[in-house]
């Protein structure tokens, strides 16, 4: 019976090598991962041999880890073959075989380690056997310190690492600078680049032979790093204990080789791979570590994030890939542009698919970019560049689910778009309860250090804007490809089933499921669908009962018609339209009346005109962007009958709006009104004092902007007042004093103001005064004095205030005051030795005779910060 069990496992063994070899000839989607297990069936023919001879010289019953490998062998043939008959256009099908074929290589592995343990006790009477049977049921573990040890080879061509390298150099060569993180998403570069670091004359000048470079991967095995430098320096491997090799290994060298420079590269680094990096932290001279992962380490290192390739260097990396060295190629031009583009500037996108169209003919070539512009994907068609890619979102599946989910939100959102923060804040706060922005930043700011996003201010206002839970100033971009990713992995469950349904129709070529009215009813929460300028057909019926968030993004410069299906989404409880080209309107926004879940609104692009043209009234609805739009009220129906319950309204980017409808100030509701960069708007209406339950007021970038009306001192609620970039404000009102609930006022970049009421000492409340960059500001005010709650005073580049108020003194509860900037400001009243309180004083900089120092004995809790430009 063990013969024959081991036969049968031979036999099992042939069909799926041969099935797996028709796989890699027949089906490119697949190619990679079928390469990678047929070299593991090669490994495993001898050792099958070999078994099937040692059974027929002894009489043992069939082993069970053989048979397990016999069932999983023949398990994998029956896939293999499935995976024959999937072509590029089966998106879920393509998913779900790529995730089978990856669990039968991981299953072949696990089976392979069982098996070496089965063969260690069977044949333990013959070594040599043994050996040899060990080296091929797992031949890494002979080659892995190998491996490690050996600088990755440099591809035959590099492109666009020249700056890179050259900035690398000069941050790594700074006598300050210890340690630096090289991060980018995955195919972009860094492991090519820090080889190429590691091979320059300069870098090889400067270490000589103390130049390190270890593979630490996504699972770290402390013990085989120490391993791998010991050997590249030909040292004997030591008997190693927990926690001390690190050490050992330094000290050798440097006994070895004194105060000569020594550069440790860690290649491949993986989030939560912390503790290893920590391990090689010392306070040694000359001592520089050069770390690559896809995430930023921050407590470790500064980041340098490698750039993708601009458009010339992306071509000639394509060029040398698909060979087209050659000028009289027969593959026009614009087709080698059509497809660089699509690359999106990604080094190993740009390698994989001019690989895969190497020697291909012309027509491949063009039935490649039409089927991209119908709609597919570049992942449709490349399965090494989708597992390579797919890597760092399974890393996100076991650490840090949620993040993953606002990873895949991204991709509802146009191609190369600005996401503004505020709309994501919103959108989890429907969607997954992170109510709070400070949660939903935390979120970004993960996958901004995991470079699966980018997280910045275009605007940077303010010293701790995020203390009031204000991010309006945050944007988010996804790459290209990486969108691609997310809605890739949106499409791996069946239609009716997905979490988010992300639709993109060029023309008027809907989808054939949506046309043919399959798949219904779906029952996505987060529903995208995006049109061109092209776009004509009437709506098909979409029943959609469980979204909670809708994203529309058409391209028109005529009227928009909403789906009708919208009136059913009885759960809907956010809406936005984003227009990409002319301001237009939407032609039925009535259908919005029915919406009893309805809180938040955000329309980009548009004329707003149609929002009191028509009877509407949304009840429910809480929050309304308007952005980049234009003719706002003057309707006859009025903005507070539109929304009788609004209590967060931002208008920003409305660059030909000269004056605020008067009926705005009608929306009694208000709790939040924000105005930014209205660029032709010169005041705010009188009546603004009648929105008396308002607590957040925000007026930015408004150039024209030259005066805030009186009745300004009628918002007894207001705690949080800001003007910034207003450049022509010359003064504030004197009744600002009346405003007794205001906790934190923000006067910044305000060129124009010279000087502040005394009447501010009236805001007894008042805890945050920032006066930043206020250039003609030369003095405070002696009402100051008042401030008994104030803990925090920004003066930064105040540049004329020459002294501070003797009165300062009295604000007992002052504990941070930020003076950095202020460069005629000689003498500090002796006042400031009563400031108890104070903890922190931020400056320019610090030296024995500088004006802090006499006080550092009195102020036992101070600290001095010194501030530098470029941080």
């Amino acid at each position: 019976m063990a013969v024959v069990g081991d036969f049968v496992v031979g036999k099992a063994l042939d069909a799926l090598y041969a099935g797996v070899e028709k796989l890699i000839a027949n089906n490119l989607l697949f190619k990679s991962l079928s390469t990678d297990i047929k070299s593991k069936l090669d490994s495993l023919r001898r050792m099958i041999h070999k078994m099937v001879q040692r059974n027929k010289q002894s009489d043992c019953p069939e082993d069970p880890v053989l048979r397990d490998l016999r069932v999983l062998m023949e398990e994998g043939a029956m896939l293999v073959g499935n995976c024959s008959e999937v072509r590029s256009w089966h998106i879920y099908k393509k998913y779900k075989y790529t995730n089978k074929l990856l669990k039968l290589n991981e299953s072949l592995e696990n089976q392979l380690a069982l098996l070496n343990v089965r063969v260690a006790g069977v044949v333990d009477e013959n070594n040599g056997m043994l050996h040899e049977i060990l080296v091929i049921v797992n031949p890494n573990k002979c080659t892995e310190i190998e491996d490690r040890c050996a600088l990755p080879e440099l591809p035959p061509l590099i492109v666009g690492l020249h700056i890179p390298l050259e900035k690398l150099k000069t941050e790594l060569f700074k006598d300050e600078v210890s340690r630096l993180v090289l991060t980018g998403p995955g195919g972009c570069g860094k492991t090519t680049l820090a080889s190429k670091f590691c091979q320059d004359q300069d870098v090889k000048d400067k270490f000589k032979n103390n130049i390190f470079f270890v593979t630490v991967s996504k699972k770290p095995n402390l013990e085989l790093i120490m391993k791998v430098l010991y050997k590249q320096k030909g040292y004997e491997v030591p008997t190693f204990q927990n926690g001390v090799f690190p050490v050992k290994w330094l000290q050798q060298i440097v006994k070895e080789k004194g105060n000569d420079p020594l550069l440790l590269v860690l290649d491949d680094v993986w989030s939560g791979s912390e503790s290893v990096l920590q391990t090689f932290e010392f306070k040694m001279s000359n001592y520089k570590i050069l770390v690559t992962s896809r995430s930023e380490f921050l407590g470790f290192g500064s980041s340098y994030r490698l750039q993708l390739l601009d458009n010339d260097n992306a071509m000639q990396l394509f060029h040398h890939t698909a060979s087209l060295g050659d000028k009289s190629s027969h593959i026009p031009t614009h087709l080698s542009k059509e497809i660089v583009k699509r690359c999106n500037g990604f080094p190993l996108a740009i390698t994989v698919v001019g690989r895969s169209l190497c020697g291909k003919p012309i027509e491949m070539w063009r039935s490649r970019v039409i089927e991209w512009s119908k709609g597919y994907s570049i992942l449709d068609f490349e399965t090494e560049l989708l597992l390579r890619l797919k890597t760092s979102l399974d890393a996100l599946d076991n650490e840090m689910p949620m993040v993953k989910e606002c990873f895949l939100d991204l991709g509802v959102f146009p191609e190369d778009a600005t996401i503004e923060v505020t709309a994501l804040i919103d959108m989890w706060a429907e969607l997954y309860d992170l109510d709070l922005g400070t949660l939903c930043i935390a979120k970004l700011y993960e996958l901004n250090n995991r470079s699966l996003a980018n997280l910045s201010r275009f605007r940077g206002i303010g010293l701790i804007v995020e203390e009031d839970g204000d991010y309006s100033d945050y944007t988010v971009k996804q790459h290209d490809l990486l969108r691609e990713l997310a809605i890739y992995h949106s499409k791996r469950d069946p239609m009716e089933h997905r979490e988010r349904v992300i639709i993109e129709i060029s023309g008027n070529n809907l989808p054939k499921w949506w046309s043919e009215q399959k798949y219904q009813p779906i029952k996505a929460r987060l529903v995208s669908i995006s049109t061109d300028g092209e776009f004509s057909v009437k709506w098909p019926d979409l029943q959609l009962p469980e979204a909670q968030v809708l994203v529309l993004n058409f391209q028109t410069q005529y009227n928009f018609a909403l789906p009708e299906c919208v009136e059913k989404m009885e759960k809907l409880k956010m809406l936005v339209l984003i227009n990409s080209s002319f301001y237009s309107t939407i032609d039925n926004f009535q259908l919005l009346d029915s919406l009893s879940n309805l809180r938040s609104i955000r329309l980009d692009g548009l004329n707003l005109s149609f929002i009191t043209e028509s009877p509407v009234q949304l009840k429910t609805l809480h929050k309304l962007y308007l952005v980049n739009g234009e003719s706002l009220g003057n309707g006859p129906v009025k903005l507070s009958h539109v929304f009788p319950n609004l209590k967060e309204m931002f208008i920003d980017w409305f660059i030909k709006l000269e004056e605020l409808p008067a009926e705005l100030c009608e929306l009694i509701e208000l709790t939040k009104l924000t105005i930014g960069s209205c660029n032709e708007l010169s005041g705010l209406p009188e009546a603004i004092g009648n929105l008396v339950n308002l607590e957040v007021l925000r007026l930015r970038y408004n150039l024209e902007l030259s005066e805030v009306p009186d009745s300004i001192g009628n918002l007894n609620k207001l705690k949080n007042f800001e003007i910034s970039a207003c450049h022509k404000i010359e003064k504030l009102p004197e009744h600002i004093g009346e405003l007794k609930c205001l906790t934190n006022l923000r006067i910044m970049w305000c060129d124009l103001l010279s000087a502040l009421p005394e009447a501010i000492g009236n805001l007894v409340n008042l805890e945050v005064l920032s006066l930043r960059f206020c250039d003609r500001l030369s003095e405070l005010p002696e009402s100051i004095r008042n401030l008994k709650k104030l803990n925090f005073l920004d003066i930064h580049n105040c540049s004329i205030i020459k002294e501070l108020p003797e009165q300062i003194g009295e604000l007992k509860s002052l504990r941070m005051l930020q003076m950095s900037g202020c460069s005629e400001l000689r003498n500090l009243p002796q006042s400031v030795s009563d400031l108890e309180q104070l903890e922190e004083v931020i400056c320019d900089e610090w030296d024995e005779t500088h004006l802090w120092t006499p006080l550092l004995p009195t102020l036992k809790n101070l600290r001095i910060v010194v501030y530098k430009k470029e941080d």
